[in-house]
């Protein structure tokens, strides 16, 4: 994340309040790190969005672009909109090895090598770069067997297509193997939980397997806890995985809440795994005071298959802010919260005040005028009345969603995205600024 610098020529949020006209980068990175693209939010359509980064991507510098593909896939966590992201660097920087080396950084699964063509190929089929071919088989030699097969999914462009396209070479005779499988769409079935139950086996036997042979990934485990609740999976294999965390490095906050609202007798232990995330950092110091947007429009899904809102992020990301915290949900009317951890305090929030307009001025306004030394807004950013600046110089205004035009600008630090990385930022953002103190 980046400073982002105030400009000039003010134009209005979607509530009518007072915005500023971005820079093309500033623009982008409001449109990329808080999106699931194609996914509908509450004033825009996820095709607005996504035709939205598809042209800023064009206007920023290459160099700008690759960094910013590799910080929403490794460190937000996103899948599709780093796509995006490669499918403009590969017009922008075609000929560099900039294009090539970020490609294979970016994609992380198997099923991205084809996704990624998909939408390098949205608006009509055309012939792959150099660059683009060096980049996908670089990628493409980094999955094993076991990933190949998984994703090895029937669609518009197979991974046997992806293979025959850049020629890849394999690195032994094992490799070479391997790749003609891919070829001949040959693979073994692999041993995921999909496979075994669609081939009949017994649900439970099947899970417990999985999970005693830590073969069950943790976003697999968290969407599955009804599942396996239902066929009465032993309680401690499940309590013992959620407790592992194994592979939770690349969960989102919110993924918690779902899976606890999916499957409530399992909440303790993954209110337990959800606390993880405050303890793996240092205590912020001082007072915080946390301003959460439960208006209207943070009320939207987030995307078309989660029964999660964008509230329900602002709320879970919150409820692990660590230190001496003052939690407040803003709509209509500033009402302050118990500061509880974890689903306790998202629940604390959401459960706060009637979700009506966005005051968001009128929030900040009061707020300012109590004790703190930091300032943390999580909002959509589109707020009804004018914003002022904060009164202290630690203020946040976390976006979480990709509106835009935003009102968090100016004084204040602004952050898109709604994952714990967030917290990352301002421990290292205000260690700088301890250090340019010091100095």
């Amino acid at each position: 994340m980046r400073f982002n610098l105030f400009a000039k020529s003010p134009r209005a949020s979607f509530e009518g309040a007072p915005a500023v006209h971005l820079t093309a980068v500033q623009a982008l990175r409001r449109s990329v790190l808080s999106c699931l693209l194609w996914e509908d939010e509450f004033y825009e359509d996820g095709q607005a969005v996504a035709d939205r980064i598809a042209a800023l991507a064009v206007d920023v510098d290459p160099t700008l672009v690759a960094d910013l593909a590799i910080e929403a896939r490794e460190t937000f966590k996103l899948r599709h909109a780093p796509l995006m992201l490669l499918c403009a660097l590969a017009r922008t920087g075609s000929g560099t090895s900039l294009v090539s080396e970020t490609i294979a950084r970016v994609i992380q699964r198997a099923d991205e090598l084809s996704e990624f063509l998909s939408l390098y190929w949205r608006n009509g089929r055309k012939p792959l770069s150099k660059q683009v071919k060096k980049g996908l088989a670089a990628a493409f030699a980094k999955f094993d067997a076991y990933q190949l097969a998984k994703y090895d999914r029937d669609g518009p462009v197979k991974l046997r297509d992806v293979l025959f396209l850049v020629h890849a070479k394999p690195k032994d005779e094992a490799q070479a193997a391997l790749w003609k499988q891919v070829a001949e769409r040959s693979l073994p079935s692999p041993d995921t939980w999909e496979v075994a139950l669609s081939g009949g086996a017994d649900k439970r036997e099947s899970f417990e397997r999985l999970l005693t042979e830590r073969k069950l990934g943790y976003l697999a485990l968290l969407r599955n806890l009804r599942n396996m609740d239902q066929a009465g999976v032993d309680e401690t294999l499940v309590k013992d995985a959620i407790l592992a965390r194994r592979g939770a490095e690349r969960i989102l906050p919110f993924r918690y809440v779902a899976a606890a609202r999916a499957a409530p007798r399992f909440e303790p232990w993954l209110d337990q795994a959800l606390a993880e995330t405050v303890l793996e950092g240092p205590m912020f110091e001082g007072r915080t005071i946390i301003l959460v947007d439960v208006s209207g429009s943070m009320a939207t899904r987030l995307s078309a298959k989660s029964d999660l809102t964008r509230m329900d992020a602002a709320a879970t990301l919150a409820a692990i802010v660590p230190g001496n915290v003052r939690v407040f949900s803003f709509s209509n009317a500033l009402v302050e919260v118990p500061p509880r951890r974890g689903m306790a305090g998202v629940d604390a929030v959401l459960r706060s005040q009637h979700h009506g307009s966005t005051l968001l001025g009128q929030a900040v306004s009061q707020v300012n005028r109590l004790p703190h030394e930091r300032l943390i807004v999580v909002t959509d950013e589109q707020s009804h009345d004018p914003v002022p600046d904060p009164k202290v110089a630690k203020a946040y205004m976390v976006n979480v969603a990709s509106a835009r035009n935003g009102v968090g600008y100016g004084r204040w630090t602004h952050i898109d995205g709604f994952s714990e990385a967030v917290l990352g930022f301002i421990r290292e953002h205000e260690k700088l600024m301890s250090e340019g103190r010091q100095g």
